[in-house]
């Protein structure tokens, strides 16, 4: 009974400790991709998720395909963004998805973070 409990869990003499070393490599792999991919990505998109839940009215972004504009309008997924002046007093707007945002060139002075101060 014992010697077949040491079969399977590999025990036996011969090979046990080499089967432990040859994993080795296998396994400091796994841990250099989460430390080098996984863990820089999920940082980023924390990032980047925590950018767009702070969008307010007046703020000035650029979106991922480079176009800048001031936010007039916050809605649950999406943003009215004034690009430019048509005439005066009359500008154009444009609807995007929150996600589209790259970055925020300034914040509106009424929607300063805490980080920002």
């Amino acid at each position: 009974m014992s010697q077949t409990v040491f079969r399977i869990l590999g025990a036996t003499s011969s090979g046990s400790g080499s089967s432990l070393f040859s994993l080795l490599p296998l396994v400091l792999i796994f841990v250099a991709m989460y430390f080098l991919l996984l863990k820089p990505q999920r940082k980023r998109q924390r990032e980047s998720r925590n950018l767009q839940s702070t969008l307010g009215e007046g703020d000035e972004i650029i979106l991922n395909s480079g176009i800048y504009g001031f936010v007039s309008s916050v809605e649950d997924d999406y943003l009215w963004l004034d690009i430019a002046e048509h005439t005066p007093g009359k500008s154009i707007e444009i609807r995007v998805a929150r996600s589209a945002v790259a970055r925020v060139v300034n914040k509106a002075a009424g929607t300063q973070t805490a980080s920002s101060n």
